[in-house]
């Protein structure tokens, strides 16, 4: 008992220390007005909506026209001030992806031999929502979207709430030819899975591995409301210290994905939720060798899945979701049974 509460202290030193730093989502308020004012009445009216919207779980990773603005309909100052929105609303790992994502559409476009007028795999076709009022003292939202990447914050009264679902894809995942051969935008989410898994005792194993077929696709999809993936897998407490620490580094790649305020509270709310109710499961090939694999790691706050298998295995999705939190639904519920209470 002595070992593991020292453990629970040295995890939480080393995150802590690293994502230490307040919560505030002055900078993307700052970077949405900018943007809006750059907005004529009609651009305004695409890109507005309630805050309380349904179209706030309204949300996609496939290669589909949306709501709001996307990014070709907007002049070249416009995009730049839409750009902002994004590089504030994620941390720099985070931020690198997400534009790396986007134009990762430009080599899919040349594999697929899609016509250059076609809007299909446009690195433009992302779209940028505001729901509600952006200020300061105010609740209100925003989402960035389009293909392989969705992006859904939250703020209340200039503090992030909440930055869940925040899915990113990658197809190809690893380049197959040309002058980015080998290039790899989710390398990492790819190889700490794996290495996790190669730790593993076959006993160990036994209970991580569900099925030798992974999935076709992420479990949650793009479901408004997750629910915990049935398959339990292995739990954190049945984990050599080692091998925790090898799976909170694989939760800690996907939570510095966020800025480090949040991510600092994020992650306070998963280890209050319980480290030792992590779980572990894992489908498909168990070698990195090319064949497809599907991983979920979760407890009662936490959702991160990671699939590989569409495209001969060339093709990557991935997501976090807060199981309480998502859209912000939480708070959006609290605030309504206080308001009721009143009356």
């Amino acid at each position: 008992m002595k070992k593991s509460l020292l453990f629970f202290a040295f995890i939480c030193c080393i995150f802590h220390s690293a994502f230490s730093q307040k919560n505030s989502s002055q900078s993307s308020l700052d970077a949405t007005k900018a943007f809006l004012a750059t907005l004529n009445p009609e651009q305004l009216a695409t890109v507005s909506y309630p805050y309380d919207s349904e179209e706030r779980s309204n949300w996609y990773y496939i290669p589909k026209e949306r709501n709001g603005l996307w990014l070709k309909s907007m002049n070249e100052i416009q995009r730049k001030a839409a750009i902002e929105i994004l590089k504030s609303t994620l941390s720099e790992q985070g931020k690198d992806k997400a534009i790396a994502i986007m134009q990762l559409e430009i080599i899919l476009k040349e594999i697929e031999n899609v016509i250059p007028e076609s809007d299909r795999r446009n690195p433009l076709k992302y779209y940028f929502t505001v729901f509600g009022t952006p200020s300061a003292t105010s609740t209100w939202g925003w989402r960035i979207e389009g293909h392989h990447l969705s992006l859904n914050f939250t703020s209340q009264n200039n503090k992030v709430i909440s930055g869940t679902p925040l899915f990113m894809g990658t197809n190809p995942a690893i380049v197959p030819s040309g002058n980015q051969k080998g290039y790899q935008i989710l390398k990492d989410e790819t190889n700490l899975g794996f290495e996790l898994l190669a730790s593993l005792s076959e006993g160990q194993k036994k209970k991580a591995i569900f099925s030798e077929d992974p999935f076709f696709d992420i479990l949650s999809a793009n479901c408004p409301k997750p629910q915990p993936v049935v398959y339990k897998g292995i739990g954190f407490d049945e984990l050599n210290d080692d091998q925790q620490k090898k799976l909170m580094k694989i939760v800690a790649l996907y939570v510095k994905n966020y800025p480090l305020g949040f991510a600092d509270e994020f992650m306070r709310k998963i280890e209050k939720a319980g480290l030792n109710k992590l779980r572990f499961a894992w489908s498909g090939e168990q070698k990195n060798t090319g064949k497809g694999n599907y991983y979920c790691i979760q407890n009662d706050v936490l959702l991160i899945e990671y699939d590989n298998t569409q495209n001969n295995a060339n093709h990557v999705h991935s997501v976090v979701r807060d199981l309480t939190n998502d859209f912000g639904e939480d708070f959006l519920r609290k605030h309504y049974q206080k308001e009721h209470s009143k009356n």
